[in-house]
């Protein structure tokens, strides 16, 4: 499993999924704001595999 995530994205990604989860407490306060785990996830693992069905690398 190598890498396919660069710094911008990683960074992106931990943006998105921290505001994402900031949902769940603040505002409308649904569990879909849990979905931000996900990116939170691929940032920090620095592996997604819609990238690599996708063959993208950044």
């Amino acid at each position: 499993m190598t890498s396919n995530v660069g710094g911008l994205d990683r960074i992106l990604r931990i943006v998105v999924g921290l505001g994402l989860i900031t949902l769940v407490y603040v505002g409308p306060q649904t569990p879909w704001g849990w979905l931000g785990v996900i990116p939170l996830a691929t940032a920090f693992i620095g592996f997604c595999p819609a990238y690599r069905l996708l063959g993208i690398r950044t």
